[in-house]
């Protein structure tokens, strides 16, 4: 059941959820704590070499916009900005 575009779980079981814009929406309502009896341990490597860094300008106003929606979020400012951009590619169509 959604409310206002939020998950609403009465018995507390994490639902089947189809994309990660309906994954990003249900974790940013809820707490992993509720569900932490249905999780399972994993385990992975992230390679140093998977990933290149570069260094982009960012204005100054769209970094205090960014601040506090990484905090909410627990999220770096990097991966804030990353997510968004993927996010906004995905929606233009970009693959």
């Amino acid at each position: 059941m959604t409310k206002k575009g939020v998950y609403m779980t009465e018995d507390k079981q994490l639902p089947e959820l189809k994309s990660y814009e309906e994954m990003a929406e249900f974790w940013d309502n809820h707490s992993l704590a509720d569900y932490w009896d249905q999780t399972e341990p994993a385990e992975f490597e992230i390679s140093s070499e998977s990933r290149s860094r570069y260094l982009v300008s960012l204005d100054r106003n769209l970094l205090l916009r960014l601040q506090p929606v990484a905090r909410m979020r627990g999220l770096s400012i990097e991966s804030i900005v990353n997510l968004l951009i993927e996010q906004r590619l995905n929606e233009i169509g970009v693959k």
